[in-house]
């Protein structure tokens, strides 16, 4: 891991951790969460087929027509609840969460609220 700073360092050896666990199959894929400094991306992943399903971010259209947000945390709900309607449209019920080594806090808490509201179980 050379030369990246300590938190990063953490994050990808929680990453490690919960990949061993997680697994995304057809009938119940991954919620993949991942947060830049500035945008919030989310991806939908069947991984025994190896592909995205569905993916929404705050660079999307969508979202850049979106009316300004307040804050960033306002923003990744606002990309919950559009990768929650898309995964709804495409059939999709049941999720499981892949917070990427971010601790389920702030901008992730805040995704992944706004996708339970649209009705997407994990």
């Amino acid at each position: 891991m050379g030369s990246m700073n300590i938190r990063q360092q953490a994050r990808l050896k929680r990453k490690k951790r919960i990949r061993k666990k997680i697994y995304g199959t057809a009938e119940r894929p991954r919620l993949s969460v991942f947060r830049s400094s500035r945008h919030i991306y989310a991806q939908i992943i069947d991984d025994t087929a190896g592909r995205t399903i569905v993916a929404a971010s705050t660079v999307d259209q969508q979202a850049k027509e979106a009316p300004k947000f307040k804050n960033k945390v306002a923003a990744a709900n606002f990309v919950g609840k559009i990768v929650g309607e898309r995964a709804l449209n495409q059939g999709i019920k049941k999720v499981v969460l892949d917070r990427n080594g971010f601790l389920y806090h702030g901008r992730v808490k805040s995704l992944s609220e706004g996708a339970r509201k649209t009705g997407l179980v994990f």
